[in-house]
């Protein structure tokens, strides 16, 4: 039998005797699902679960309500382990945590890896990787970010290479990630199937594809950090320029439902598509005195989250009210989520004592004293210009530290140091609190894979919640590690065969989403590879559940 579609083939007895088991009457399920033709997933990212039953229970988001009486809304959903934009869309997509997946932030490190310039592969080795907007062509030297497709290409000097087969092969972002995506399986098992995704960076999203390279029919172009002409500045200056970026992506859903492409050229309808917003996780980052983030430690937004979740909202409804006027809103399931959450929503939990992390490892000759290090070290000073140091080791930081040592003989003296300064005050890295930890050794190895293999941090950093490892005085919250407030988010998923509203408050991981969106077209999760790496379950309470 086709494994792709196995599923279909259980005979009545066994299904009928499963679904008793889960308590779930046969009938009900064939009835709710069957007709599931396409999937629509939506990421807004920042979306906390505390946003959504707020913005439901105050009639602030009546089309995600809507969503919701016909769904199931999940209360406790995590993203697994961390909290950056790649590993959170990876979950989606995947199935798979970062173990499986390879993907931990959009600025990373891999030891097996040769400086994009090295084209035979024969210097050193050890790459500080940056999928970022600087990955398309108009990042090529530094270059300023002037077209909103990133320039049409990929930029050359953000493109490492590895040997593979004795060959110094250039390493894209579909060749990074570790696992295929639901965009290929998709495309592979079901007839003239069609995908399209649009993201916030107009290059760096290239992974989405999967190691195939093609798992994307319609991969939107978009860059949020391009030079918008009409203000000469980017989409995040602040929420409402950013509320014009999100708009490319809900007409580029409207152009996909209406049987064009994300351009507006003639296609046919995606099997699965979807988009990515930024505007809420821009009003959320926003600080406190200028109206973002906010209020109080119950989730009260302040006005910008406010308006953000309103045009969230109303982005939502133009999306229903497109699929209803194209007859396509009764077979498609839509799937209302987040990437990541931001943290910390408690104002009075911020702490801004700078990098007080990498500071400490310089301080202490684990890294240059200088900042000497991957692609802190380029010779114009402009990240993905092609002359980053090589085997130097890395640490990123935001409101988690992830630390690739150059010289992983220190591991134990890093921990020592690391533990030693705990404390917040100078030069403490404030992670003494009950929900921080310093994780390393094998119970990082159980979690997120070996560092000896290349990819995996030798050292994760959780600082205590509501830290952030910056001085920056335009933003208040941030996202990356795991957080509360960066892990506890939204997820609906709604389908209008599922007549009355359900709340499942078990918990859950976003990975799950990935095999349930192949389980509702009839595919067989473990189709992806992530998905039987780690053993990935479909999401419950839809009636879909199976041994």
């Amino acid at each position: 039998m086709d494994k792709a579609r196995k599923w279909s083939g259980f005979s009545a007895a066994f299904g009928a005797g499963v679904m008793a088991l889960a308590g779930v009457h046969p009938a009900a399920q064939a009835h709710e699902m069957e007709d599931a033709k396409r999937v629509l997933l939506i990421s807004i990212d920042g979306l906390h679960e505390q946003d959504v039953a707020r913005c439901i229970g105050a009639n602030a988001c009546p089309n995600l309500a809507v969503l919701a009486k016909s769904g199931v809304t999940y209360t406790d959903a995590h993203t697994p382990g961390l909290s950056d934009s790649f590993p959170g869309l990876a979950a989606l997509v995947t199935g798979g945590s970062p173990k499986s997946a390879g993907l931990f932030y959009d600025v990373s490190y891999d030891r097996t890896l040769y400086a994009p310039s090295d084209t035979h592969c024969t210097g050193k080795q050890g790459w500080n990787v940056v999928f970022d907007e600087t990955t398309g062509i108009d990042g090529q030297n530094g270059g300023p970010l002037i077209h909103l497709d990133g320039g049409g290409a990929f930029n050359p000097q953000a493109i490492p290479r590895a040997l593979k087969d004795g060959v110094c092969t250039p390493v894209y972002p579909h060749n990074y990630i570790k696992t295929n995506t639901v965009f290929e399986v998709v495309k592979e098992h079901i007839h003239g199937a069609r995908t399209a995704w649009a993201d916030k960076h107009a290059w760096g999203y290239d992974w989405v594809n999967g190691p195939s390279g093609r798992g994307v029919d319609d991969l939107a172009r978009t860059e949020i950090n391009s030079i918008d002409p009409a203000t000469n500045k980017n989409y995040t200056d602040v929420y409402t320029h950013t509320e014009q970026f999100d708009n490319f992506h809900v007409q580029a859903i409207i152009n996909q439902i209406d049987g064009k492409d994300s351009t507006g050229k003639a296609a046919s309808v995606p099997t699965v598509f979807g988009t990515n917003f930024q505007t809420l996780s821009v009003a959320q980052k926003a600080t406190v005195e200028t109206g973002g983030g906010y209020l109080d430690a119950s989730f009260t937004p302040g006005p910008q989250v406010s308006k953000a979740i309103a045009y969230a909202d109303d982005a939502l409804g133009r999306i229903v009210s497109e699929l209803k006027e194209k007859n396509l809103y009764t077979s498609t399931v839509i799937i209302v989520t987040a990437k990541h959450g931001q943290s910390p929503t408690d104002h009075t939990k911020l702490v801004k004592n700078g990098d007080t992390l990498t500071k400490l490892l310089e301080a202490s000759n684990y890294l240059d004293p200088k900042g000497n290090f991957g692609q802190n070290a380029t010779t114009s000073g402009n990240l993905n210009d092609g002359t980053g140091l090589v085997d130097t080791g890395m640490v990123q930081s935001d409101d988690v530290g992830l630390i690739w040592l150059r010289n992983r003989g220190q591991l134990d003296a890093v921990v020592k140091t690391l533990n030693a300064n705990r404390g917040c005050n100078a030069p403490g890295i404030c992670a003494d609190g009950l929900e921080a930890y310093i994780l390393y050794g094998p119970r990082l190895t159980a979690l997120f894979g070996d560092p000896a293999r290349g990819r995996t941090p030798d050292i994760i950093v959780q600082p205590n919640p509501g830290v952030i490892y910056t001085s920056s005085m335009s933003k208040d919250e941030e996202h990356g590690g795991n957080a509360p407030d960066d892990n506890h988010l939204g997820l609906v998923v709604s389908f209008p065969g599922l007549r009355h509203g359900r709340t499942v408050s078990r918990p859950v991981l976003t990975t799950q989403v990935a095999p349930t969106i192949l389980r509702v077209l009839d595919l067989d999760p473990e189709l992806l590879h992530s998905v039987q790496v780690e053993g990935t379950r479909v999401l419950p309470g839809l009636g879909i559940e199976r041994e």
